[in-house]
This record gives C-alpha cells, structure tokens and sequence, in this order.
C-alpha cells in the first residue's frame, strides 16, 4: 500500500518543488508591472510610450513624465532599479504583465524573474487578452508559466468565458493560484478561482471593498481588492474620466479601505502604467507634465518617489 502511494507523492513534490521565486508563505502585497516600454538607445524604436500618436523622447503618451526618461523593459539597468523600487516599497510580488508566448512581454518575463530574484520578490503575472486567448490556450499557458516558477497567475478579464469553462484550468491540482479579475465574486468562487481581484481603481473604490471582502470570506475565496494612487489617461487614451490623486489622499483612502475589509492580499494598480496615469513609480517634473509635488507635504525631488515611500509606510503599517 505504502509502496503504491510513493509514485504519486513524487509526482506532487516534484511539482510542488518547481524553482520558487519568492517568500516561503504567499504574498500580502501584489504590484502590477508593465515589462512593454522600448526606446531608440536600447531597442531601436520606441514601443508604448508613442501610444495615442505621441512622439518621443520629449511627448510621451502621458499625463506625467517618468524620472527615468523614456526607459526601456529591456534595460537591465532599469530593471534591477525598479526591483530594488518595489523591495523598497515593502511588496511581497511583481505581477508582471503577459500577452501570450511569444509577445514582447514574454520574452522579458525571464529579465523580470532575474531581476525580481535579486531582491527576494516573487513573480506572479497578470495573464491579459492576448488576441485568440481560449480557456484551453490558458491551460498550455499555466504549465508554461508554472516551468518557469511562475506560481500566482492573475486573469484579466476573466469573464470573457462562462465560470464552469474555466474548470478544466482551475481545478488542476498543480501548485498554481489562479486569481480571477472581477468584481464579481460569485462568478471567480463559481469558475473554482482561488480568489478575485479587482484592478480597475476607477470603478471600484475603496467603498466596496468592505462588500466584495465578506463575500469572497463567505464564499471561501482570497479578496485582493486593488488600490491605486490615480487615474488619468486622456493624453494616452482620450478618457476624459479621472481619478485625481489629491496629494496622496486617494492612495491613503484605498489602502485604509483595503486594511479594513480584510483583504488577504492588497493588490496596487500600478508600479508603471503611465499611460493610465496609475503609476507610482518615480516621476519628474517640468513643462506640461504634471508632478508629484505636494505629495505627503513633498516638494522638489523628494516629492518623485513620494508614492514609492508611501506604500512602504502602508505595507508596514498593515503587516502586508
């Protein structure tokens, strides 16, 4: 009897066992990151930041302009930079944004690991609607994401398929955690997700995370309710919506919302989408640009990396 069951342990240790990035116990922060900038000096031609016609290196697709320039993802220099940002900063885990083998951010994710490894992050990925995505191609996806040690996959859009087609990926028993994005909570407990996010800081505030935290409690599922210091992408996109930062105000009112559901993982919406303006990483200032200035009492220099001391008060002060 004893002997039957060896084979079977094996096969679980051995998946259990794949190359960990991380903290042993799961993350309590999760920060989501965009691998997809390029520029001339490293790429030869500029990627995302000419979204919405805009011209680098001096108009970029924009309402603030980063302290680091136009960067490039695939700048090793600029990597380990924003990895030490984010040790620094107290979160757990990069989720870093993947659009399918193949993309762009695909063949960065392996720089983000090496990277993030450096700093004891753990690496997670936000799994976007890359084009033809189908619940079966996401399973292909999380064994190729599991060879690389990758353990929290993070699905955008979830409901773009019916919660019992996503059994199939769900309920392999591979050591994954698989986390839906929606607000509704019902439909990631239904689909056998092991938990919700959120992301989108514009639709759902702070005053709902109280709400969609009891359910997912209720239900047996992770709240990971996502907090965010902004929103603005009229220059990126044209959306005329906007989510002012109000010096810091807005970033303090989700994090406390967020601590005070209970949230078993506070995820923050973004470290670098500039193009949505939801950004914490560092910013300049100058010209048409707006700043961070003012932030937290902040001025000058000091006032660029006032988000990224923020959430470094906020991950203390929560324990997460």
């Amino acid at each position: 009897m004893l002997c039957g069951l060896r084979l079977p342990l094996l096969v679980l240790a051995l998946l259990l066992g794949l190359p960990a990035l991380a903290h042993a116990g799961p993350p309590q922060s999760a920060i989501f990151f965009y691998p997809w900038y390029s520029n001339v000096q490293h790429d030869g031609g500029y990627a995302h930041w000419t979204q919405g016609g805009h011209q680098p290196p001096f108009d970029l697709a924009s309402q603030f302009y980063p302290a680091r320039g136009p960067y490039s993802s695939g700048d090793p220099n600029v990597l380990r930079a924003q990895m030490r940002d984010i040790a620094r900063a107290g979160v757990d885990e990069v989720v870093s944004s993947w659009w399918g083998r193949d993309s762009r951010e695909d063949a960065r994710l392996p720089e983000v690991i090496q990277a993030a490894k450096r700093f004891h992050l753990r690496v997670g990925v936000q799994l976007e609607p890359y084009p033809d995505r189908s619940v079966a191609s996401v399973g292909a996806d999380i064994v190729y994401l599991r060879s690389l040690g990758i353990r929290d996959v993070y699905v955008y859009r979830s409901n773009d398929f019916q919660p019992d087609a996503w059994w199939p990926v769900t309920r392999q028993p591979n050591g994954m955690r698989l986390l839906a994005q929606t607000n509704r909570v019902g439909f990631a407990a239904r689909g056998g997700f092991a938990g919700f996010y959120t992301y989108d800081i514009l639709l759902y505030d702070g005053a709902k995370f109280g709400r969609l935290c009891q359910q997912a409690r209720s239900l047996g599922i992770l709240c990971g309710p996502s907090v965010g210091p902004g929103y603005q992408a009229r220059a990126a996109t044209g959306d005329l919506r906007v989510k002012p930062r109000l010096e810091g105000a807005t970033y303090d009112s989700m994090w406390r919302a967020a601590d005070a559901a209970g949230a078993d993982i506070v995820t923050i919406t973004s470290y670098n989408e500039w193009s949505e303006g939801t950004q914490i990483e560092a910013a300049g200032r100058g010209g048409r640009y707006q700043s961070y200035d003012g932030a937290y009492g902040l001025h000058g220099r000091a006032a660029g990396r006032a988000y990224i001391s923020r959430t470094r008060y906020w991950t203390d002060l929560t324990g997460r």
